[in-house]
């Protein structure tokens, strides 16, 4: 073996050359694509990066669930290539969350509607079938309603306390914990409808136990309900769509939640879902470009796509279109 002389003043620069080019390496660039955000989201966002990974061009993509709202944190917590690249969202972005992407340096975000989703109700399959109105699901879940023409804690106990017509049912309802997407829509499309005159009144949820946050564990979500028939879950579609034998899903507003409601918008908890993209780390992390086309192709998130099979309803295809267009239009300024 050749030995090495310490005083050799060329084997000193190279080594040190080395140590900084390695450094460098691990400092500035990834091997792979991170994604952080929704519960709603993450399945969908697995299912697109083990078929990226399937490719064998680049390694398989991160996927993080830390729901929207604390995603959206990360996304926007710094500009460099140690923070996320990609946050998958059940909301829009907030105007608080754009201002602290801009105040740590995230100057462009690229936001893609990759289709659509429903907020749902559900509870085991062993009680009969059961419907609500998005009235009623706020007088279960306000920490404030008028009763007998005052302000008060909510005093209801049983569904049927709000409604003669609704079943005896103890209210015990398993919902989103706050960091999550879902949460914020069921605020804007249950709780601010029913409550717009008295905008003091919009807090969720209740304090007094018939509420409790849940994870992002969807699948610890369906083994409650299955294990108590009388509690109640709030979460996407997909979940109940995909245990279909084990919990059911009530009609809301006489309504039932199917992707043709959802895609006609005809279910009144409808909403879209989203992918967040950082603009500035196309080109840097390698594959990102190529991993947000297939999350807006047809195979993905087409009308056939894999992604419905997950529980994901399709935009409609001129619609898909403007969102592919979207990424393109993010491919050409990095050229």
């Amino acid at each position: 073996m050749q030995q090495r002389n310490c005083r050799d003043p060329g084997w000193l620069v190279r080594a040190a050359l080395c140590v900084l080019a390695t450094t460098t390496a691990h400092a500035d660039g990834r091997d792979r694509v991170r994604t952080v955000g929704s519960s709603t989201v993450f399945p969908f966002a697995s299912a697109v990066a083990e078929a990226f990974g399937r490719t064998g061009r680049w390694k398989t993509p991160i996927i993080e669930s830390t729901g929207t709202g604390g995603g959206f944190k990360l996304f926007c917590s710094r500009a460099g290539l140690d923070a996320a690249d990609i946050n998958d969202a059940s909301r829009p972005m907030t105007d608080r969350e754009r201002q602290a992407c801009s105040e740590h340096g995230v100057a462009e975000v690229t936001a893609l509607r990759i289709g659509y989703d429903g907020i749902v109700v559900a509870r085991s399959r062993r009680p009969a079938q059961f419907e609500f109105t998005r009235s009623q699901l706020y007088n279960a879940l306000a920490r404030k309603v008028v009763f007998n023409g005052r302000l008060v804690d909510n005093p209801y106990r049983h569904w049927s306390d709000i409604d003669p017509r609704l079943p005896k049912w103890p209210i015990s309802v398993l919902g989103p914990a706050p960091n999550h997407g879902t949460r914020d829509a069921l605020v804007a499309l249950v709780m601010v409808p029913a409550c717009e005159v008295l905008p003091q009144i919009r807090a969720l949820p209740r304090e007094d136990g018939a509420w409790t946050d849940m994870p992002g564990d969807y699948s610890l979500l369906v083994n409650k309900l299955v294990g108590n028939p009388d509690a109640v879950g709030i979460f996407a579609l997909a979940h109940p769509d995909q245990n279909r034998d084990r919990i059911q899903a009530a009609r809301v507003d006489g309504i039932a939640p199917t992707s043709a409601s959802i895609a006609a918008w005809r279910y009144p908890m409808s909403r879209p879902v989203f992918v967040y993209l950082k603009t500035a780390h196309v080109g840097a992390v390698p594959g990102l470009l190529e991993f947000v086309r297939e999350f807006v192709s047809e195979r993905a998130a087409g009308r056939e796509g894999y992604l419905v099979e997950k529980g994901l309803t399709p935009l409609p295809e001129p619609w898909l279109a403007v969102e592919r267009a979207k990424v393109e239009g993010v491919a050409a300024r990095q050229r």
